[in-house]
């Protein structure tokens, strides 16, 4: 059944995708590698920063050694970091589900974020507390389409889990996503998933057992019911 519940960060909760990609557009082209809008939505959504970095460099034939993508990282960061201070963009509907699902289910962050971002926003937003977890790219070694961002956030909810509550399985976590790679890392962890069509079209993701405009529209007892025949938290 529901009980737990793992969002996805950027393109889910933070209405930011165009702010990364006029990101990486700058801090690759400083370089002299280029990168269009269409190749980004197409072939790096859902990737971590390093992910993306290494993934347009190959791509251009440019070699992508550690040192080089840690460099190109931590030149965005700043920057990205700079304009989220400024600019805070949050989807519609996300506090008013977020805080009505605390009160149901377990909640946890599974991103290819950088934490000190993710918390930055959540409390801007207002919406920190609400979660018991937050799993960033500075936790996991593979990104995503990897599972190890929600697999490794699953077990940081279990060692956080009481005396007399049965542990969660991932059959009880429901993955909210945006982006393929993301879908296919919740199924590779053995956990469903809701799609938002924030940054691709509903048809674009229909590997997802849900898929939504907008999160304003969802009703998490009527998703817990359909998908596993049960809207209650046990």
């Amino acid at each position: 059944m529901l009980r737990a519940i793992i969002f996805d960060f950027d393109g889910v909760i933070a209405d930011n995708e165009p702010v990364h990609f006029a990101m990486f557009q700058t801090i690759l082209g400083e370089i002299g590698v280029p990168l269009t809008e269409k190749e980004y939505y197409a072939d790096y959504v859902g990737y971590d920063d390093k992910g993306c970095f290494a993934a347009v460099l190959a791509a251009h034939g440019r070699p992508t050694p550690k040192a080089t993508v840690d460099d190109l990282v931590a030149r965005k960061a700043r920057v990205y970091f700079e304009h989220i201070r400024q600019h805070l963009v949050i989807f519609p509907g996300v506090r008013e589900l977020v805080r009505d699902a605390a009160t149901r289910y377990r909640l946890a962050i599974a991103s290819g974020a950088l934490r000190h971002e993710i918390e930055f926003i959540l409390e801007q937003a207002g919406i920190r507390k609400e979660f018991e977890h937050i799993t960033s790219s500075e936790n996991v070694t593979h990104g995503k389409p990897d599972p190890e961002g929600f697999l490794h956030a699953l077990t940081s909810l279990n060692r956080r889990s009481t005396a007399g509550h049965a542990g969660l399985t991932a059959d009880d976590c429901l993955v909210i996503e945006d982006s393929i790679p993301g879908i296919r890392a919740a199924h590779a962890a053995g956990m469903k998933a809701l799609a938002v069509a924030n940054t691709h079209t509903i048809q674009d993701l229909h590997e997802a057992e849900a898929v939504t405009r907008s999160l304003e529209e969802i009703n998490l007892s009527e998703l817990g019911s359909r998908l596993w025949g049960t809207g209650e938290y046990d």
